[in-house]
């Protein structure tokens, strides 16, 4: 190692050694002195504070800090030698035992009860007791002179903060911690990027103190202090990235499709049998203004399964049409869009049916393009969009690409969780003279600080209310491995919805045999389970046994288009009364006489999924019940999610939930590129208060400095955090 000064591009082969940076590179993906620096501690132990031993998961790698209570030495069975167990303890009464192959007389020396240490592995569990094999293992004080090295960086923290560090098995923290202590010892910090004026109003540490306390902190105030404004870094450059989008964007040219008296729109209205929501109506009037405006709407309209986000869409469709434009709605799967066609069909009547016998005066034409349309159809559906006669148009993404080209496309409804991202804004572009108005609709509801952070450069309109006849959701756990006679019941009280004249689903997590699809899990998981239940080996199961003699369906993502699209037809008419799926159920299908799902295998699926899921029962006015089937153990995190989804039908509490189960990195955009994030310390449930004046801040700054061009340092961080890939993908937003 050598004493060369460091700066955050040094490369860490010269500070560290050839042989450990090319470890850290290769196992961690640390490359330089600014990488190591940005590594931070996943957490702190300190001496004499249990790690919580009783916590840790079986499979799980990891570091605790413990205290040797006893060794223990006998001969092994099978093979010639001794094994060490030694068994270490965290001071709440968890403990671990650490075995040791082989004779090694000099670890049980070293490993005396009493002594504290680090120790590193992957959990495993022997008749009921938790353990490492062969840990690493570095020991606190009293260093032998083979570890006195390796304790160096950890004995400056003696009875103080001790950081444990993302590792691996062939890097563990007490060698990272190493190599940060070595940095830090020559580095050079970058220039402060937040502005003095932004430090001083928020009382933030500067960026050197908060690198060198994160890694050596010596308090637990200065921890804090560290992390915080580490914290402010990254929220605001997240922030400033989005308030900067959503200027440009505020400012880009459009065309206004203001609301126009006496048209579609309002004939629309006055033939609904139904009153809007007042929901309905507040977040009607902020699209209409929006679009009223020479500047293209870009807003998220999120709302309950079932909330009538479709009817307040359509609306904005046929203000858009009564202005000389035309709207394009874009759905997931070609089951949804064929759906939103018949739906909006049906919901226009004679004013969706120009040019045919009975159609009203100023009816418009709604078509569908989907890639399985037959040529000739195809054809006179594509004329019909092209020279403007059809003024709604539904389809997938299929819909912005194959020739197809409109008159005048004023707006876009994206529908469903599609991540509405550059590459299709492009295609859109090429389609209008003008960029057009966007609406991206969401069932899935999103916690104030993610739709802050991920959606942060669009307007947000939340429908909260349920319109009128929606029925209540019951939702039970059925613990089939605990209690089989459960599942026979369940397949009774489904018997029971179909002989009161309702229908009912049942939803597998896999389709079968084939290739994998997106809308299935892989085959097994890491513990080994069994697979998955899959559509086409359960549906069988159930006509032949507990299902018999009662009419059942298939659908999944693989059966061709024609197919599915019969299939849904069937069901939707009442000619099936069991649909066995697939999640391609999940979203958009609606078939009001459906009062009963049973998802298997739910363990398997997350909780905004199995939200979106029971939305599809109690959709008209026979109460709906959702039945949760599950192997998982009584206690385990998988049940415990479970019981979660059954207590509660409000959206909003299950996706917070569904936030801490999840990575964050994954909501902003990390694994989505591929790349390490430099997003690691924010939380988007803890720190709501800091991203909420981050953003103030941001927006300050940008209407003072749109560019950030009198503030180069900020700008070379903001580029750092939010890279070019992570930048795109928040705007899919």
């Amino acid at each position: 190692m050598t004493g060369e000064a460091a700066t955050v591009d040094t490369p860490l082969k010269k500070l560290v050694g050839e042989r450990t940076a090319k470890a850290l590179a290769g196992h961690l993906d640390l490359h330089t002195a600014g990488d190591l620096i940005y590594h931070f501690p996943r957490r702190y132990d300190e001496r004499g504070e249990h790690t919580d031993i009783r916590s840790l998961d079986v499979g799980e790698q990891v570091t605790v800090l413990a205290q040797v209570q006893r060794t223990a030495v006998r001969p092994m069975r099978q093979r010639r030698g001794n094994l060490l167990e030694v068994t270490v303890g965290d001071g709440s009464g968890g403990v671990l035992t650490c075995t040791f192959f082989g004779n090694q007389a000099w670890r049980e020396r070293e490993l005396r009860p009493g002594r504290w240490g680090l120790f590193a592995g992957k959990v495993t569990e022997f008749r009921g007791k938790r353990q490492l094999n062969g840990p690493e293992y570095v020991l606190l004080g009293e260093g032998s002179e083979g570890e006195a090295a390796a304790n160096e960086e950890v004995e400056e923290f003696a009875g103080a903060l001790i950081p444990v560090y993302p590792a691996a098995a062939a890097v563990p923290t007490w060698v990272i911690a190493r190599c940060v202590r070595v940095v830090l010892d020559t580095f050079t910090p970058p220039e402060d990027p937040l502005p003095a004026t932004v430090r001083a109003t928020r009382n933030l540490a500067d960026i050197g103190t908060a690198l060198r306390e994160i890694h050596r902190p010596t308090s637990k105030e200065a921890l804090y202090r560290a992390r915080r404004r580490l914290k402010w870094d990254e929220a605001f450059a997240v922030q400033l990235t989005l308030v900067q989008r959503k200027q440009r964007a505020a400012a880009s040219p459009g065309r206004a499709r203001p609301a126009k008296a006496g048209g579609l729109l309002d004939a629309f209205d006055a033939r609904l049998p139904y009153e809007l929501t007042s929901g309905q109506q507040v977040v009607g009037r902020e699209i209409a203004a929006d679009l009223a405006r020479p500047h293209p709407m870009h807003r998220l309209l999120q709302g309950e399964v079932g909330s009538g986000k479709t009817v307040v869409a359509l609306r904005a469709m046929l203000q858009v049409v009564d202005a000389g434009g035309q709207a394009a709605l874009l759905a997931p799967t070609e089951v949804l869009a064929a759906q939103h066609h018949r739906g909006i069909l049906d919901l226009l009547g004679p004013l969706g049916r120009a040019g045919e016998l009975g159609a009203a005066d100023d009816a418009t034409r709604v078509e569908l393009v989907t890639g399985s349309l037959g040529a000739a159809a195809r054809r006179r559906a594509l004329a019909e969009v092209a020279e403007g006669r059809a003024g709604i148009v539904l389809g997938t993404h299929a819909l912005l690409y194959e020739g197809v080209d409109f008159h005048d496309l004023g707006l876009v409804v994206v529908d469903e969780q599609h991540r509405f991202g550059v590459e299709q804004r492009d295609a859109l572009r090429a389609k209008a003279e003008q960029p057009p108005h966007v609406l991206v609709m969401t069932a899935t509801p999103i916690p104030r600080t993610v739709a802050m952070t991920v959606y942060g450069d669009l307007e947000t309109s939340t429908l909260s209310q349920l319109p009128q006849g929606r029925s209540p959701i019951a939702s039970h756990v059925v613990p089939a491995a605990e209690k089989p006679a459960f599942l026979d019941r369940a397949w009774r009280r489904l018997r029971e919805e179909v002989t009161k004249g309702h229908q009912a689903y049942v939803v597998c997590p896999r389709i079968g045999e084939g290739p994998v699809s997106d809308e299935e899990p892989p085959r097994e998981d890491d513990n080994g389970r069994r697979p998955p239940l899959a559509v086409t080996e359960v549906a069988p199961l159930l006509a032949e046994g507990p299902l018999h003699g009662l009419r059942i369906g298939v659908l999944h993502g693989r059966l061709p288009a024609d197919e599915k699209d019969a299939v849904m037809r069937a069901y939707a008419d009442g000619e099936l009364d069991v649909l066995v799926a697939t999640t391609v159920v999940e979203v958009g299908v609606n078939v009001p006489n459906a009062t009963v799902m049973i998802v298997l295998d739910a363990d398997r699926f997350g909780v905004s999924q199995l939200h979106q899921l029971r939305g599809r029962v109690g959709r008209g006015s026979a109460a709906g019940l959702c039945l949760l089937v599950t192997e998982a153990a009584e206690g385990s995190s998988a049940r415990e999610r479970l019981d979660a989804v059954a207590s509660t039908t409000d959206g909003f509490k299950l996706a917070e939930l569904d936030l801490e189960q999840r990575r964050e990195g994954d909501v902003l955009g990390a694994t989505q590129s591929g790349r390490r994030s430099h997003l690691r310390l924010l939380s988007l449930l803890r720190d709501t208060e800091l991203i909420r004046d981050a953003r103030a801040e941001a927006i300050e700054l940008v209407e003072d400095d749109p560019d950030l061009s009198r503030h180069p340092a900020l700008a070379a961080s903001v580029a750092a955090l939010v890279d070019e890939e992570r930048a795109e993908y928040l705007e899919k937003g």
